[in-house]
């Protein structure tokens, strides 16, 4: 493949996104930048166990304003201990001084296994603190559309006047993508891959370990085949998680049937609770409020075969 011709997206810390390799990578034709700063407020920074300062992040946002890569991305979270309303908005603010194309925002999440979670118990649980997440998700996106920014997912805002994406940039309904490295997923329109994973910091070390001793790439050992049923669902998920929505002519020219005869029940649920509604019967899309809950609309459209793989998964 020509990879100049494809996005070409890449994650990075402020520790990583270091001058050498930001040349490398503009060198290489990279598209996309992601900077996963978190908070611009170093005590939060550190309660979300990342230890860095504001002044290495403005640095790393310097060096990769500097270069020529298109679109830099910023990656906030809410929910972080100790954080308010004051604070979250203060990091909102000190991330728009740089004009991002993107910015993501994404609730915190505490997963077990994991630091946070020894820490923090079984947060997940808290109806107060879900309700301070609902709380801070609104005013972010209040905060971003006042500001010229467009909602085109829970998660994702663009700049209104940021470069237009053509018809060649990354739909994840209809597109493949290679994920290069230990953790990174990689689709095709029939499998679903990825190296193991883990949390837990031995399992973690020896998946490393055997990705660094890996020669042959040709097959993948731990991976989802994705036939004709689940990809109706992974394209009706996909869709409707974007603010678009999901185009039922388009649902249609694929899969030959109609959204509301492969997934009826499921769809009057969610218009049910006032969180989807139907476009002139043309589109299905999301309302602010089912946006908003985009993290339970997911899993009302698993399969059965998926909820049964996900109960009998065993946390490493």
């Amino acid at each position: 493949a020509d990879l100049r011709a494809v996005p070409l997206s890449v994650e990075a810390s402020p520790a990583t996104a270091t001058a050498d390799r930001l040349a490398v990578l503009t060198e290489r034709g990279a598209t996309r930048l992601s900077l996963g700063v978190q908070s611009f407020v170093d005590s939060e920074a550190r309660a979300a166990v990342r230890p860095q300062r504001r002044a290495d992040v403005e640095a790393a946002l310097g060096r990769i304003r500097d270069t020529t890569i298109p679109v830099l991305n910023i990656d906030l979270i809410y929910g972080i201990d100790g954080q308010t309303e004051r604070t979250w908005l203060a990091s909102l603010d000190a991330a728009l001084a740089w004009r991002p194309e993107e910015l993501y925002l994404y609730p915190l999440y505490v997963r077990p296994l994991t630091g946070l979670g020894r820490h923090q118990g079984d947060t997940g649980t808290d109806p107060e603190w879900d309700a301070q997440r609902l709380r801070l998700y609104r005013a972010g996106r209040d905060h971003l559309l006042a500001r010229g920014y467009v909602q085109q997912s829970m998660r994702m805002f663009r700049r209104a006047d940021a470069p237009p994406q053509g018809a060649d940039d990354y739909a994840c309904q209809t597109d493949g993508m290679i994920g290069l490295g230990c953790g990174a997923r990689s689709y095709t329109s029939t499998l679903h891959y990825s190296f193991d994973y883990a949390v837990g910091m031995q399992k973690i070390r020896g998946i490393i370990d055997d990705y660094v001793t890996t020669t042959d790439f040709a097959h993948a050992e731990v991976g989802y085949d994705v036939d004709g049923h689940e990809a109706r669902r992974r394209h009706l998920l996909q869709s409707l998680l974007q603010a678009e929505g999901l185009s039922v002519a388009d649902y249609r020219a694929r899969f030959g049937s109609s959204p509301d005869d492969d997934f009826g029940t499921e769809l009057d649920r969610l218009a049910g609770r006032g969180w989807l509604t139907d476009a002139a019967g043309e589109s299905l899309v999301l309302t602010p409020e089912g946006l908003a809950h985009s993290d339970a609309v997911g899993p009302e459209l698993f399969s059965p075969e998926v909820r049964s793989a996900m109960a009998a998964y065993e946390r490493k």
